[in-house]
């Protein structure tokens, strides 16, 4: 057989790899597709959101939405076509009358557009690439240090009206109120934390004040990402560990770039996973930069104690 019947054999076999590897795993990659940090300017109001798309198939683009507040929204179609998109997202709460209606462009590692929302009024957004965000996997940590000092609330602000108190070295929010946030950031760390709540109370503690870790009071009830151990709308726990309302309990997280590990309890109910994107009600959509741990005190009564945190050196 001579070269050039070689060649041509070659060539031949190439392209018949490369039509059946589109056709097993799917259409190219659309510059769309990917994760996607948002800004949604609402009447002068900065909206941190989050959105996620992916194709289903062939030609289908799918996706998921986080807006202002609740989880993630499913998205059954990205339509798509020279650069443009839109996309609609189904009501999540009652006050939603509408569904919200999304129109947008892409171009190179930014996209914008227009946000119909259930007001009838529309308001513009924009969007930048999510950051992978780097993890190391042996990270050198530093010593255990207080973030509360059981005395006052030096080194935390509220978020509006401060209904928190300080008794017996316990944080407390005797009644739902303003959310508490610390005055300094952090990158990548690991938490110790130990809360109480009442009997159907509700709080959260944001990793970067993006991503929620859930503390809800839910014994007995199977693992779900909206209940105790969840990253609220993302990550179920392996398993449900809540003890009785009124108990002390705890969690230790680790977060490293976008790994998170939860030991809730003493018990490791999520381990070494991916945190896709912010969740709802996050203070901001800035993934790449370092963020201040909030605890919620807008769902009900809540206690903490014992808050601790290392550092990478």
């Amino acid at each position: 057989m001579n070269f050039k019947i070689k060649n041509t054999l070659f060539l031949s076999g190439l392209l018949v790899f490369i039509l059946l590897a589109k056709c097993t795993y799917g259409q190219e990659s659309n510059p769309l597709e990917g994760r996607w940090d948002l800004v949604i300017d609402k009447a002068g109001k900065e909206i941190p959101s989050w959105l996620e798309v992916r194709h289903s198939g062939n030609h289908t683009l799918i996706g998921r939405f986080v807006y202002a507040n609740g989880s993630a929204r499913p998205i059954s179609e990205v339509k798509y076509a020279e650069g443009k998109f839109s996309f609609t997202i189904p009501t999540q709460w009652e006050k939603e009358i509408a569904n919200l209606e999304f129109n947008g462009s892409i171009k190179n590692d930014s996209i914008k557009g227009t946000m119909l929302y259930s007001d009838g009024k529309t308001y513009n957004w924009a969007g930048s690439k999510a950051p992978a965000l780097v993890h190391d996997m042996n990270p050198k940590w530093g010593k255990p240090e207080p973030i509360f000092n059981g005395k006052d609330l030096t080194g935390w602000h509220a978020m509006g009206p401060n209904q928190w108190i300080v008794e017996n070295a316990i944080l407390k929010s005797p009644k739902s109120g303003s959310n508490l946030v610390t005055d300094k950031k952090f990158m990548d760390f690991k938490l110790h934390i130990e809360f109480k709540y009442p009997k159907e109370s509700n709080s959260g503690i944001y990793l970067r004040g993006r991503y929620e870790v859930q503390i809800a009071d839910t014994k007995g009830m199977e693992p779900y990402d909206i209940y105790l151990g969840g990253v609220y709308g993302f990550l179920p726990p392996n398993e449900m560990v809540a003890k009785d309302a009124g108990e002390w309990q705890s969690y230790d997280i680790t977060l490293i770039g976008r790994r998170v590990t939860i030991v809730a309890n003493g018990t490791a109910i999520i381990t070494d996973q991916v945190i896709p994107g912010i969740t709802g009600g996050a203070l901001d959509s800035k993934e790449g930069e370092p963020g201040p741990f909030l605890i919620q005190g807008d769902h009900g009564p809540i206690e903490f104690r014992n808050i601790t945190v290392a550092t990478t050196k």
